[in-house]
Order: structure tokens, then sequence, then C-alpha cells
């Protein structure tokens, strides 16, 4: 599959099939020959193209509530990276952010993207990060949600705990139990309808009825959490600081076991065009449909529309 994405049914605006709530379905092929998935919202010929990447184990459904309450003319892809959500396991687990990032620049040619905004919630700015370098032309600014050049080895830790547990559940009540469980320190105020809700944006019901969760296991076979981590925050700090002509959005988790006050703070220093916002009573990683999240999304993006 080459060309235009893969759209059913296909139209000369490059989307199609939309929802009730506006959400198009597009299918494009990675560079190494995998189907890949990515929703899209908003007017296709807005002036402003935002793409959202999500967290390690998540997908597109986690940027939904954020779009639904922005008051921004702008169009939204969120992707399905590989191996989680509509799109494809990749039975050679290329798993790291660096096969992601050629996914994303797939994406965007394909679409004929010249100039867009990002998103990154925890890997997915880990992603946005390598992409300011690699399509610097092309990137008008970026958002990171609790995520910096410096990744917190305890949080790392409790990643790979949890990533490792069980994974199939009888039905959508233990699924969110089993994730209220895992998660609670970092949404203490979340009641049973929420965690619902973060059941259904993370898990998928099986043919035989079961719950599990919507991405290859094998996701996670490439962390390190051994400690031996510090060569690539030192390489990471040196990428960020060349990002200085980037316009940039961090938003930390007020308790955060990823990003550290002190790292994010050590971040608004290097890079006098940015803006930090912390996200009360939030852990690791905030939902960004918070109305402090949204609120400072909504301002960050407005003014890139004004400089397009």
């Amino acid at each position: 599959m080459t060309g235009e994405p893969e759209l059913s049914p296909k139209d000369e605006t490059g989307v199609s099939g939309s929802d009730p709530a506006g959400k198009r379905d597009i299918h494009y092929q990675s560079p190494d020959g995998l189907r890949l998935y990515a929703a899209d919202y908003g007017p296709v010929d807005a002036p402003l193209t935002v793409l959202c990447m999500h967290g390690l184990t998540r997908n597109h459904k986690d940027f939904e509530p954020l779009i639904d309450q922005l008051d921004v003319p702008a169009r939204f892809i969120a992707v399905d990276v590989r191996g989680r959500g509509q799109s494809d396991r990749d039975p050679n687990r290329a798993y790291s952010p660096d096969v992601y990032v050629g996914d994303m620049i797939a994406l965007l040619n394909e679409l004929g993207i010249d100039r867009v905004a990002l998103i990154g919630t925890s890997m997915g700015g880990l992603m946005a990060m390598i992409m300011s370098q690699v399509l610097k032309e092309r990137i008008s600014g970026i958002v990171l949600n609790d995520v910096g050049p410096a990744v917190n080895l305890a949080g790392l830790k409790r990643i790979a705990d949890y990533t490792s547990g069980i994974r199939s559940f009888p039905d959508w009540t233990a699924a969110a139990n089993a994730i209220r469980a895992s998660q609670q320190a970092a949404f203490p105020d979340f009641g049973d309808s929420d965690w619902m809700a973060f059941a259904h944006q993370t898990c998928r019901e099986t043919d035989q009825g079961q719950v599990v969760f919507d991405y290859d296991p094998a996701i996670t076979e490439n962390m390190d959490v051994s400690g031996a981590g510090w060569k690539v925050n030192f390489m990471m700090w040196r990428l960020f600081g060349k990002m200085k002509s980037i316009p940039l959005l961090t938003v930390r988790g007020e308790h955060s076991d990823i990003l550290t006050a002190e790292t994010a703070n050590r971040m608004s220093r290097r890079h006098k065009n940015s803006r930090l916002v912390t996200v009360p009573n939030r852990g690791h990683a905030p939902m960004l449909s918070e109305p402090e999240s949204v609120s400072a999304i909504s301002s960050f993006l407005k003014m890139q529309m004004a400089s397009v």
C-alpha cells in the first residue's frame, strides 16, 4: 500500500468514514510495511495541524477528551503507535522511539503535511523531541506531557512492574479495578466512572468476551530500568538544548514520578521560549483533560495559529 492513506470510502480531502463526533479513520503504511492507524479530527483545511502521540501502553483515544474541550479550529491527528490499538503488531518487535519517529514521518508525508505542532505524552514526548531535530523546519511548536530529557528511574520501574502484570480480565469491571489498583496514586480523585472510562481507553474486548490491554506485550522489552540510562539522559539533554528555536509547553503532574520538579524547572531555565504548567493532584501522566491542561494547551495552540 503506497501513495494516499487507505480510507474507506476514499475522497479528495484525504479523509472519510466520519463518526458522529467527526472522527475520521486513516490507515497508512510504515516504512517496513506495517498497516498503521491514526484518527483525524477537525477541519482538514485548518491552518494548523496538531499531531498527538500517546504514552507507552496507550493509544489515540487518550486525546479525545482533550480535543473535545479545545476551542481551537485546528486539525488533530491522534495516532496508534505500532503495536497499539488499531495498528499492526510488529512481528520483528521493532519497538523503539527512532522507529516510531520514522512511522510519524511516513504519516505526515502521506498526508502532505509540511508544518505541524506536536503533543506528546511520556513516550510520545520523547518522540516529539527526536522529531524536533529530524523535522526541525516542519515543527511549529511542541507540548511535552510529563516527560523531559531526564526520566526518573523510580517511575520507569513502576511502569515496568505494572506492564508485566495480568493482562486479561473477565469483564470491564475487573479491568477497571485492576487499573485503579496500579494507577490510583496518579489519579487520587478518580471515581468509579473515571476508572471505567480509563479501562475503555486502554483495553479492548475479545471475541471470547475477555477484556485485554490493547497493546503488544513485547513493547516493554526494550525498557532499561538498570540504572544505566544516564548516558541516554545526557544525550537527551543535548537534544533538548537544540530545541530552543521551537516554542515549548511542558505539562507536569504535581506528583509525577517520571518528570521531577527539578528536571521540569531546569527545562524552563534552559529553554527561554517555554512555559511550565503543573497540574495539581496528578501523577504520571496528566490526562490533558484537566482544566489546567486544556487552558494551557488551548492558549499555546492559538499562539501557533497566530504565527501561521
